[in-house]
Parts: C-alpha cells; structure tokens; sequence
C-alpha cells in the first residue's frame, strides 16, 4: 500500500475510491457468475460433440470396410466442402466465434452405377466433417471466455482483497490521525483558556490591591 497523506481531503478520496470499488465489485462478480455458466456450458457441449463424433467414427469406419479401391475414387466428388461460414456473438460482454453452416458440393454420380449404401457412407462422412469444424469452433469459444474469466477473476480478486481493505485501512487510519489532531486542539484550547482565566483572575487581584 503507498504511503497516504493524514488530511481531510485525502480522506474524501480514499471515502470515494471506497464507494467506486464497492459500486463495480457486484458487476464484476455477476460477470463472472456469467462467464463460469458459459464455460461450463461450452465444456458441455464439446463434450457431446465428442461422444458424437466418436460414434460418427465408429459408422464411418464400418461404411470403409465396405469399401473397395474403386469405391474410394467414387467417394472424392461425392463428399466436397464447397463453403462453411462463421458468425459472432456477444457473451457477457466477449465476441465469440459461432458456427453458422457448412454447404457441400453437390455429388456428381449415376445412382444407378454406384452401391446402394454410398449415401449412407457420404452422409456419415458429411456430418463428421460437420462436427469437425463445430468443435473447433466450440474450441476457440471456450478459449475466449476462460481468457475473458481469468481477466475477470483477478480483477474480482484486486477489488476483494487489495483495492477495497486498503481503502478500508487508510480510511481508519486518516480517521484515527484526524480524530487525535481534533483531540490534541481541544486539550491546547482548555490549556489555553485555563492560563488566560487565571492571568485574568491574578490581574483582578492586582488591581483589588
């Protein structure tokens, strides 16, 4: 804590301080309750991407065992990427990625001249790249709001324990300096007036005599 000066109008400042910090100390903390129900909500959600991922995986690997050399020729124009997009959104005051859509080319096959359960294979491969691109965008969400969380978290922190107990102590301390000068000047004030009454009283002697 720096060094304070003991007067009255660096009191009304630490008074001041006290009320400002005391004032944005719940907004901060409503913030955070904010940014730690986001997150925990993100962590959820890449969770159930993963478990779904996993299963896509397993599908997958099933629609390739079903196929032969040929086949995998077949599946390159069938299953392209033409576009994905992304968007933003505010949470709690931080702009975070979203995952808006992916298109994918149209497949250029003869339904006739190829097996009956490539569809099935494409739509498996489809939607795993799908879930793909939503984790990493779910990943770089996460990452922003616990970026976002730890900022917060330390300025809860620095008007918790430091900002606000300082000015609590330099409040007391000013109060204790102020209170004592005020003591001390009443004490001098009836010393004063003491000697002065009986300068008074000896000179109305003095003049009896």
């Amino acid at each position: 804590m720096a060094k304070i000066k003991l007067t009255k109008n660096e009191l009304k400042t630490q008074r001041d301080a006290l009320k400002r910090f005391q004032r944005f100390l719940p907004t901060l903390q409503l913030k955070k309750q904010q940014l730690q129900m986001e997150v925990r909500q993100a962590v959820e959600a890449q969770e159930q991407l993963h478990q779904e991922l996993e299963q896509q995986q397993k599908a997958w690997e099933k629609s390739l065992s079903l196929l032969s050399g040929n086949d995998f020729q077949v599946m390159e124009p069938i299953v392209s990427v033409q576009s994905w997009k992304t968007g933003t959104r505010n949470i709690a005051g931080v702009d975070v990625p979203t995952f808006e859509g992916i298109e994918f080319a149209p497949p250029a096959y003869d339904l006739f001249e190829t097996p009956v359960w490539l569809d099935d294979a494409a739509a498996a491969a489809k939607r795993q790249i799908e879930l793909h691109l939503r984790s990493r965008i779910i990943d770089e969400m996460t990452e922003a709001l616990q970026q976002e969380l730890r900022v917060v978290s330390q300025r809860v922190n620095l008007f918790e324990k430091v900002k606000i107990p300082e000015a609590k102590e330099a409040i007391r301390k000013i109060n204790i300096y102020i209170g004592d000068q005020q003591t001390n000047s009443v004490g001098r004030s009836k010393i004063a007036k003491g000697k002065c009454a009986q300068r008074d009283a000896q000179m109305s002697m003095e003049l009896q005599a």
